[in-house]
């Protein structure tokens, strides 16, 4: 009897978990353009990110120069055992920049490498951001690395299979999860009558193929 019991409850729980699905996916399934806005932004932040910050690490914004250095000390995480981060521990080194023309220096600039360097060693920096003042400690600084650079490029390139997913949703209505108001080969047939379906597959072949190149590019440079 308890066994019978057991099992009408674990049936009972079943048939709530898949209500409780398909309400959320119908709720997901009815945004339609909302979702295909989210999309397109999505796709936009996400591009610009990595072009932001792949033109950085490239050294193609910013000032260049280096950084001599007086101390380098690792800071742990809070809430972290030393041992379980040794792997991946953040370094912080600071000391002084020159830049490349001699025109900007910062006795108390500091940048997060991957490992200590001994004191006096001199770092190649790109300077994002200058300190607001001569004797203020606010400036911004990266240790650039075309390895990196090549993976906030395939960041980059990401972006642009979302923003074409976004354009496709935003112009026909489809919702690619949950029960969609209108079905795919709706809006399939809807975006070829116009430049949609071109812009979609253009945008996202273009995403794939770059991302894909950017990553692989990065292990090799």
């Amino acid at each position: 009897m308890a066994q019978t019991q057991g099992t009408g409850k674990g049936k009972g729980t079943d048939r709530s978990d898949r209500s409780l699905a398909g309400l959320v996916g119908r709720a997901f399934g009815r945004l339609g353009r909302w979702g295909g806005l989210v999309f397109l932004l999505a796709g936009l932040a996400l591009s610009g990110w990595g072009a932001y910050e792949g033109a950085y690490l490239a050294g193609w914004a910013g000032t260049h120069g280096t950084l001599t250095v007086k101390q380098c000390e690792v800071s742990y995480p809070n809430n972290a055992s030393r041992s379980s981060h040794k792997n991946r521990r953040p370094v912080r080194c600071e000391g002084t920049f020159v830049s490349d023309d001699g025109k900007g220096r910062d006795a108390a600039a500091a940048v997060q490498v991957r490992h200590r360097y001994a004191d006096g060693a001199e770092l190649s920096v790109q300077q994002t951001d200058a300190p607001t003042t001569a004797t203020s400690a606010d400036g911004d600084y990266v240790q650039g690395g075309m390895d990196r650079a090549w993976r906030f490029f395939g960041a980059f390139f990401g972006g642009w299979v979302l923003t074409g997913l976004g354009v496709f949703c935003l112009a026909t209505g489809y919702a690619p999860f949950g029960q969609s108001r209108v079905s795919y080969d709706e809006a399939w047939d809807a975006a070829g009558r116009g430049v949609t379906r071109w812009i979609m597959l253009g945008m996202i072949g273009a995403g794939l193929a770059g991302a894909g190149v950017s990553f692989l590019v990065s292990y090799f440079v």
